[in-house]
């Protein structure tokens, strides 16, 4: 009977994943104050869009970080 380990490698990666998506959870809101607090500057529109894309890529980080760490737990590892 094999017993299950977690695929520490695996885990790094979820990890890496999630720092990712703790960067760009600060990251995504700052932009997005900052275009709204330029409303008359020609860049409003360029950076509106880019602060929603770094919102919605954060979120995806997110979902995509715990599914490698509930992976890298309990996924059975073949030899």
């Amino acid at each position: 009977m094999t017993t299950k380990k977690t695929d520490r490698d695996l885990l790094f990666k979820g990890i890496k994943t999630m720092v990712f998506a703790l960067l760009s959870l600060f990251m995504g809101p700052t932009l997005i104050h900052m275009a709204f607090s330029n409303l008359e500057k020609p860049l409003y529109i360029p950076l509106l869009i880019v602060g929603c894309l770094v919102c919605a890529m954060a979120i995806f980080l997110i979902f995509k970080g715990i599914n490698t760490i509930m992976d890298s737990i309990f996924k059975k590892s073949t030899p």
